[in-house]
């Protein structure tokens, strides 16, 4: 069974140069016809691929998979998440209830997707860069900004300075002030705004690091900072479709944020929770 979780019709796009001929006949007709695929036998996918029955098993074998009956269903499952992401869309003629389902269906969908692509490895280089940072900047534009801001209120817990910059002149004249042994962790959705790719090349010239958050490797952000993390969603610029970019970025960010506060010595842990307790306090005692 494949414990990877990413989508099946993918897998097979990456596997096909390193396929064997048979088994690459095989591939390009089940990523033509993936929805006919799910209905055919395995004598069936053999005779159209114009391959034998064990070049077919050779082949579920090469993307990860014990069989055919096994890939069948991986493809369904891939079929039946598109369908629901791209019924996603919203429509001026679609009514209140019809906005909520889609909007909340969208977003689940979307965030499954993130949590499929998520690299652990990137997250804990974070980690560690973070861990033993001397302050963090966030830097953030836009609706990244947003996510920068949310980000800036967790991390001072960690007895670091820590600060959110999301003006572009400001993010400048922060990186041209840091220093070796600080962090900037730049949130970009693109990976291609011009004003935080700026801003990180003059972080790094400084001799700091920069954590990078986009949405794809490929994208010049991920390319040119010291850790890249890729948070993958289903993003859509269409009219009325919700921004789920910024929502994954914050939870990538709850998901270092707690992470690194795992490392913390049980002196400091003791300092948080005594900090909880107080605010807690001050939450009951309400107005005189």
């Amino acid at each position: 069974m494949n414990e990877n979780s990413e989508n099946i019709l993918d897998i097979i796009e990456q596997k096909l140069p390193s396929l064997k001929r048979s088994q690459e006949k095989v591939a390009h007709f089940v990523l033509s016809n993936p929805e006919e695929v799910t209905n055919l036998r395995l004598s069936d996918i053999a005779a159209k691929a114009e391959v034998s029955e064990p070049s077919v098993i050779r082949f579920c074998v090469s993307v990860g998979y014990s069989g055919f009956q096994e890939l069948k269903i991986e493809i369904a499952k891939s079929l039946a998440y598109a369908s629901t992401a791209s019924h996603s869309a919203i429509s001026a003629d679609d009514g209140p209830d019809e906005v909520i389902a889609k909007i909340f269906d969208f977003n689940m969908h979307s965030l499954n997707r993130v949590r499929s692509k998520l690299s652990e490895e990137q997250i804990l280089s974070a980690v560690d860069i973070i861990t033993t940072a001397q302050q963090i900047q966030f830097f953030g534009l836009g609706a990244s900004g947003i996510s920068a801001i949310d980000a800036q209120q967790k991390f001072p817990l960690f007895g670091k300075p820590c600060g959110a910059v999301t003006d572009s002149h400001q993010m400048i004249v922060t990186a041209a002030m840091l220093r070796p042994g600080d962090v900037v962790i730049a949130i970009s959705n693109t990976g291609a705004t011009r004003e935080i790719l700026q801003a990180c090349r003059v972080a790094q010239m400084q001799g700091a690091k920069v954590i990078g958050l986009s949405g794809s490797l490929d994208k010049p952000l991920a390319q040119r900072c010291d850790c890249p993390i890729v948070i993958e969603t289903l993003e859509n610029t269409d009219l009325y479709t919700p921004t789920i970019s910024r929502i994954a970025a914050m939870i990538v960010i709850d998901i270092i944020s707690t992470l690194v506060s795992m490392r913390l010595t049980d002196e400091h842990q003791d300092k948080i929770i005594e900090m909880k307790r107080t605010l807690s306090d001050v939450r009951a005692t309400g107005f005189p």
